[in-house]
C-alpha cells in the first residue's frame, strides 16, 4: 500500500477515536471539531454520544463510527444488533463491534458468524451503506483464531476485520497482525487499534495493510509529519 505523504492524506486513514467510559460532552465536542480541522475519516465514540456528533458533523465529510458489544463482546448477539440499529437511527455511518471472543477462542465459527450476521443485518437494515468493522482482539488469538475470524466475518457479510478494542490487558495492533489480517480479509478492509501513538507506528501499519487507523493520539501523529 502506498503511504500517505501529505498530513492530509495520513489523516484520512484516521478514526479519532475517544471510548474512555469518563469522556465528558466537553471532550467529544472537541473530538469532532478536531477531526473537522484535520479532515481525519471518522470520529470513534460511544453509543451515548453519536448523535451529539451526528449533529456537529452534519455538514462535514467525516463520519460517525461507535461500538457495539464493546469492550468485552460478551453480550447476546441481539443486544448488540439492538445497540447498532440504535445507533445507525441516531446518525452513526459505522459500527465496529466486538467478536464474541470466547465462541472464537473455542473454535465455535457458527456461534461467531451468527454473532457478527446479527450486527451486519440490523446495521443494514438502517442504513444499507453504513459500515460494520469486527473487532478481532488478536492479541488475545493465535495465528490460526485470528484466520478463523476473517472467515467468519467474511462469511457474515462485514466491511473490516480490525485487530483490537485497546482495552485488552495483551495490548493493541501489531504489525505482525495486521499483516495477517490483511493477507486472509479478502474483500474486506482492515483497521489497526490499539497503542498507535506515534508516526513511525503508523506508517508501519499501513504499510502492513492497514485501510484505518483507530487512535486518540490523531492530532500529535498527524502534526508529527513533515511534509516536503
Amino acid at each position: 500500500m502506498q503511504l500517505p505523504k501529505t498530513r492530509q492524506e495520513l489523516a484520512r486513514f484516521i478514526d479519532h477515536t475517544l471510548l474512555k467510559p469518563d469522556a465528558t460532552a466537553e471532550q467529544v465536542d472537541r473530538l469532532c471539531d478536531e477531526c473537522i480541522a484535520h479532515g481525519f475519516a471518522a470520529v470513534c465514540v460511544n453509543p451515548v454520544w453519536v448523535g451529539r456528533c451526528a449533529d456537529r458533523l452534519a455538514h462535514h465529510e467525516a463520519a460517525v463510527a461507535t461500538v457495539a458489544g464493546f469492550p468485552l463482546g460478551a453480550s447476546l448477539p441481539e443486544t448488540k444488533a439492538l445497540e447498532a440499529l440504535r445507533a445507525v437511527e441516531q446518525g452513526a455511518r459505522e459500527v465496529d463491534m466486538v467478536v464474541n471472543l470466547g465462541a472464537l477462542i473455542a473454535g465455535d465459527r457458527v456461534a461467531v458468524t451468527r454473532d457478527i450476521a446479527a450486527v451486519v443485518e440490523s446495521t443494514r437494515s438502517a442504513d444499507p451503506d453504513a459500515l460494520v468493522k469486527v473487532i478481532l482482539e488478536t492479541r488475545a488469538l493465535t495465528g490460526e483464531q485470528i484466520v478463523a475470524g476473517c472467515v467468519c466475518a467474511l462469511e457474515a457479510n462485514a466491511d473490516y476485520v480490525k485487530t483490537s478494542t485497546g482495552f485488552h490487558a495483551n495490548g493493541g495492533a501489531t504489525v505482525d497482525h495486521v499483516a495477517l489480517l490483511r493477507e486472509h480479509a479478502g474483500r474486506m478492509k482492515v483497521k489497526a487499534a490499539g497503542g498507535i501513538r506515534g508516526l513511525t507506528t503508523a506508517m508501519q501499519m499501513i504499510e502492513a495493510g492497514a485501510d484505518r487507523l483507530g487512535m486518540s493520539a490523531s492530532v500529535a501523529v498527524v502534526e508529527e509529519l513533515v511534509e516536503c
